[in-house]
């Protein structure tokens, strides 16, 4: 039960807004100060029309766009002490809402950052995450630094934010929540053929890890006629779709949760309790369960020496199929001018 997408909350429970933000189309720094002010312009106009979410979330690329041509030009891209920033922290404070953004975040040492802020209702930074798998080979970012952070939200939640292809790989959400994360979030740009891959593993996500799980993508045309899908879901905690969205630009998906329904299930659940039995493999016969690693695949990966068994036969390792050429290539291209 979600209270009519939130609507008459219920004690304790969070109220989400999902923003399906048409796609923006910014080649020059003005498209960019239009796009943050539109953003800005949401948080404050959703808080006037929508007095019940405690928390708006924006798509990947919602500041950005899907232009690849754009998406190297230094200056069009961010940092996180930048005026962008401080314009959609100010827009928090004076809406007295929480709400996560989406920046291309200047990298000095290389290739941007593909990057999500969550901001309080006070305006202050609580979450800085950089994606940790980009979409390769077609985007250039440098792959995340900053692991996948977890902060203190409304209502008792403690969320976490991952990033569009983070969320096809079952690690991610899972360390989310072994964080301590009962909500995860999850931001994107797909277009409609990931469609089926977003909504199983938005449910997967959810009940792998008995987390709420709150994803929204971009939504309508992109200027050269693809469509990025929209299609916001919130997720209980075992999996049942709460509220799912549509591929309407601009429409706002609204939809409750109740953090400490995760946290009681975390801690009553005997049967599907899987995030727990990982690391206590069959309590019922073992006291305290086998805590050892018997995935060959974590031993390799902490090992450094992760290698599949058709490694040899993988076609594409970089990003020269996908008109990027080398990474090489790709930190040339995302020096500034002059440097």
């Amino acid at each position: 039960m979600s209270g009519l997408g939130g609507l008459n909350p219920s004690p304790g429970g969070m109220v989400l807004g999902l923003v399906q933000a048409p796609v923006p189309i910014v080649t020059e720094p003005p498209d960019l100060a239009a796009a943050v002010d539109r953003i800005a312009a949401t948080v404050t106009g959703a808080r006037r029309a929508l007095p019940v979410p405690d928390l708006l979330v924006f798509p990947e690329y919602s500041l950005h766009g899907l232009d690849p041509a754009s998406w190297l030009d230094d200056r069009l891209l961010c940092d996180v002490d930048g005026p962008e920033i401080a314009k959609l922290r100010a827009a928090c404070a004076e809406a007295r809402i929480w709400a996560c953004f989406s920046i291309m975040e200047r990298n000095p040492g290389g290739a941007p950052f593909n990057t999500g802020v969550i901001v309080d209702d006070t305006g202050e930074l609580r979450l800085h995450y950089r994606k940790l798998h980009p979409w390769v080979p077609a985007e250039p970012w440098h792959p995340g630094d900053l692991g996948i952070p977890v902060c203190d939200g409304p209502a008792g939640s403690r969320l976490a934010l991952i990033i569009c292809h983070d969320g096809m790989l079952p690690e991610a959400a899972r360390e989310a929540a072994y964080r301590g994360a009962n909500v995860i979030l999850r931001t994107a740009g797909y277009t409609y053929p990931i469609q089926q891959a977003w909504q199983i593993t938005n449910q997967a996500n959810a009940f792998c890890n008995l987390a709420y799980t709150a994803s929204v993508c971009l939504a309508g045309p992109d200027g050269a006629g693809i469509h990025s899908q929209g299609e916001a879901m919130v997720c209980d905690v075992d999996g049942t779709v709460l509220e799912q969205g549509d591929g309407t630009p601009g429409r706002i998906v609204t939809a409750e949760v109740v953090p400490a329904r995760a946290d009681e299930a975390r801690r009553g659940w005997g049967v599907e309790n899987n995030i727990y039995q990982l690391g206590h493999r069959g309590y019922s016969a073992v006291e305290g369960g086998a805590t050892d690693c018997p995935y060959t695949f974590m031993q390799d990966l902490v090992a450094g020496r992760y290698r599949l068994p058709w490694e040899e036969q993988v076609r594409h390792t970089d990003g020269t199929g996908a008109g990027l050429g080398t990474p090489a290539d790709v930190r040339a291209a995302a020096r500034p001018a002059g440097g």
